[in-house]
């Protein structure tokens, strides 16, 4: 029933806030104000919620301001459900109860706002009747053992053809003079070989991070943490340095006459992660991270950037990321454009197959990074399909960008028939000189 909040509680106490506006609507010059605070785990009313129990505090609030119902309210009614730090994998959402809503009623969020604070929920409603906040978990279970079932075969095989790229990388350099005497393609492929590399890396410490995190060792798992962490950065710096080659390379063609182009690009593309990780390893960043639900039970834990940290990860990757891909996709953009007015201009247009040309695109993406920008759409409940897609597309990126350099650099039979006559050109001088 009614509950009167003492001084001593008053600080860390819950709010209501009612508008200035909503008062001067009415017609009398005063208002009975009624605010009730009701314990739904000693009652039989809101059966629904009572089944889910994912209630906070098993806490409901009921408002009425005089004998009218009000809805439509220009200025909202605000409630302050102030809250310890919710479970990572928990989120609130700002709900009041519908009678008219299926056979006995249900909770319902037309017309309410949920705002995240600092510490508590903020709710912001048009209308006055019984409000909560709904805890709801953004990953059950089921679904999280599936993820980790699809990323651990993805890895599986992105790291059998990143070795795969690399094999392919070293049959090029001995096999074909083409790769020993054209500089920009060295440099291309060299750039290709240190993003496999650093993919290489990431998807095994992944294939190791299940079964180091499930090992009772902090040291070692603050360790593996911050050497995923430290892989994952190293993607995300050589996608940008792919970017910058493209930009020199097709915009201001420069990239192979920079002196030690190549070595700077591997200071920078393993060099700069490793910086960040030791500024965040030196303040105790890494270490058991735990998904949970709205019961409080364990989902699953990897070594990772701890929860007291959490923030670091917001910085260090989806901020970092962010910008790369905004960077990216901009010189993906410029180098289309000018492409495609470069085509335009030639006499004879080379003509290429649409599979071959939509492949290449989708490999460049790949080695962009535009398939890590899904994880920004992966927040909240209705994110269920591009969590798979985006688990699916990451998982198997070393299988299409093994795709893409085939494609692109494998040579073509005019070029091994042109290669096999030099050779036999050159032997028949060698003859008839000697």
């Amino acid at each position: 029933g009614p509950k009167r909040i003492n001084s001593m509680e008053a600080g860390n106490a819950s709010k209501i806030r009612l508008p200035r506006a909503l008062f001067h609507s009415m017609s009398s010059w005063t208002a009975r104000v009624v605010v009730t605070v009701l314990n739904i785990k000693q009652l039989f009313m809101f059966e629904e919620t009572n089944r889910t129990l994912h209630i906070l505090d098993n806490t409901v609030v009921g408002i009425t301001v005089g004998d009218t119902r009000l809805t439509g309210l220009r200025d909202p009614v605000q409630l302050i459900f102030n809250h310890r730090q919710l479970p990572h994998g928990v989120s609130p959402q700002c709900v009041f109860w519908d009678p008219s809503k299926g056979q006995g009623g249900g909770w319902n969020t037309s017309g309410c706002v949920t705002q995240l604070g600092d510490k508590g929920t903020v709710c912001s409603c048009d209308h006055l009747t019984f409000f909560t906040l709904l805890l709801s978990s953004t990953l059950d279970r089921s679904t999280a053992q599936a993820l980790m079932v699809i990323a651990n075969v993805g890895c599986g095989v992105a790291v059998a053809f990143s070795v795969f790229s690399i094999v392919f990388y070293i049959f090029l350099r001995c096999t074909y003079k083409k790769f020993k005497s054209d500089e920009t393609i060295q440099i291309n492929m060299a750039l290709h070989m240190n993003l496999i590399s650093s993919l290489l890396l990431l998807n095994l410490t992944f294939l190791f991070n299940n079964w180091i995190s499930s090992m009772s060792q902090p040291g070692l798992c603050k360790g593996l943490g911050g050497f995923t962490h430290y892989c994952l950065l190293c993607c995300f710096t050589w996608m940008a340095l792919e970017g910058c080659h493209l930009y020199l390379l097709f915009v201001k063609v420069l990239g192979t006459y920079i002196h030690h182009y190549l070595a700077k690009l591997c200071i920078v593309g393993w060099g700069f992660p490793a910086f960040v990780v030791i500024v965040a390893g030196s303040i105790d960043s890494y270490g058991k991270y735990s998904i949970q639900n709205t019961d409080d039970q364990l989902i699953f834990s990897v070594c990772w950037i701890n929860s007291e940290h959490i923030m670091v990860h917001y910085i260090t990757n989806c901020g970092y990321f962010g910008l790369i891909f905004l960077f990216n996709m901009v010189i993906f953009g410029v180098v289309a454009w000018k492409n495609y007015h470069l085509q335009s201009t030639r006499a004879a247009k080379e003509t290429r197959k649409t599979w071959k040309v939509g492949l290449m695109a989708m490999g460049l993406f790949c080695l962009l990074g535009a398939t890590w920008a899904l994880a920004f759409l992966t927040y909240g409940n209705t994110s269920v399909a591009i969590r798979y897609l985006f688990t699916i597309l990451n998982s198997l990126q070393g299988l299409f960008i093994f795709i893409w350099l085939v494609v692109l650099y494998y040579p073509k039979k005019e070029e091994i028939v042109g290669f096999s006559s030099h050779i036999t050109r050159n032997d028949k001088t060698t003859i008839v000189s000697q």
